[in-house]
């Protein structure tokens, strides 16, 4: 079986939800000046339009088939998680956004999983709704953001949300969210650098602080082949050893390359060469983004373009998320 494990919808009956009962979230819908529909948050954020294919179920089955993708683990859009809004209205709304889900994983089980999100602004209520997600919704893992509200993720008071991790026993996919920067909004900039750079600094500082050494068996899956931190792990290395860092990991951050697992979404074999020697075929998973427009439309040829033998190929496509995600 071949498993898409970073794919993404959102479910249209959410969009219902908030048209019929938007103060119980403290997210409402608005219309774009772009065009198209968007959350707005009562405290004041708007994140950027829905797009048809983030809301459609039928392209998405003939496009799994042309990716020769078996099942997909779904999360939801990462810039919905709502960070920022106030811990109980944070907790009500990831509820949502968790059963909605899951009813769309349920119908199509045979097709589709899914990953819980939990509102991180508050540890113990992310606890206590990834265990809600696992336990009730049937979700394989968690998926958060790569700050909590612009605090990296090291560096915010989550040990009561990594600890129900280690206990719920599944592994937690991190996720960049749209970055608020003005310099890298043209070209595709954003896109290009910022997602990844979020996604890096958040796995420094999880590594620098000692997040993993507290929990050695938290199981931690990074976005995009690792970001930067695979490709600048020397860079990485050199810092921690300057006394001034003072960092409180016990280890190099080298060390920690073989604790996480990586997608598979570089765009180039040569990356993708590169990172399966450094940490591995086993670190592996398949990955394509779908369906937004950075998605890796051949997955399977980017698996074999990077020089993978059939029994790598095998494992990254399908072996390695069975196992992690107990599938």
């Amino acid at each position: 079986m071949t498993i898409d494990m970073h794919a993404h919808l959102v479910p249209p009956i959410v969009l219902d939800d908030l048209d019929k009962e938007p103060s119980r979230y403290g997210v409402h819908m608005e219309e774009s000046e772009a065009g198209g529909r968007c959350v707005c948050y009562d405290h004041g954020l708007k994140i950027r339009p829905f797009f048809s294919r983030l809301l459609d179920l039928e392209e998405r089955w003939e496009e799994m088939g042309k990716q020769g993708v078996d099942r997909q683990i779904l999360s939801v859009w990462a810039d919905l998680f709502g960070y920022s809004m106030p811990a109980d209205k944070g907790a009500g709304w990831n509820r949502l956004l968790n059963e909605r889900l899951s009813q769309v994983a349920q119908k199509y089980s045979d097709r589709l999983s899914m990953l819980a999100c939990a509102p991180l602004q508050d540890a113990g209520l992310a606890g206590q709704e990834l265990e809600y997600g696992v336990k009730q919704c049937g979700a394989v893992g968690g998926v958060i953001a790569a700050s909590v509200d612009g605090v990296n993720l090291g560096e915010a008071d989550l040990d009561d949300f990594w600890a129900a991790a280690v206990d719920l026993d599944v592994p937690l996919f991190i996720h960049p969210t749209q970055p608020l920067t003005t310099r890298t909004t043209k070209y595709g900039l954003n896109v290009i650098v910022q997602y990844i750079y979020d996604a890096t600094v958040t796995v420094g500082s999880l590594v620098m602080s000692g997040v993993l050494d507290r929990f050695p068996a938290l199981r931690i899956i990074l976005p995009h082949g690792g970001g930067y931190f695979p490709y600048q792990i020397g860079r990485f290395d050199r810092i921690y050893r300057n006394p001034e860092t003072q960092a409180p990991a016990a280890q190099p951050p080298s060390a920690y390359l073989g604790r996480f697992w990586y997608d598979t979404i570089l765009h180039s074999p040569e990356a993708l060469a590169f990172l399966r020697d450094l940490v591995g075929s086993e670190k592996l998973l398949l990955g394509t983004d779908y369906p937004f427009p950075v998605d890796d439309k051949s997955p399977m040829q980017s698996l074999a373009d990077a020089g993978c033998s059939q029994e790598q190929i095998d494992q990254i496509s399908g072996g390695n998320a069975s196992a992690l995600f107990k599938l």
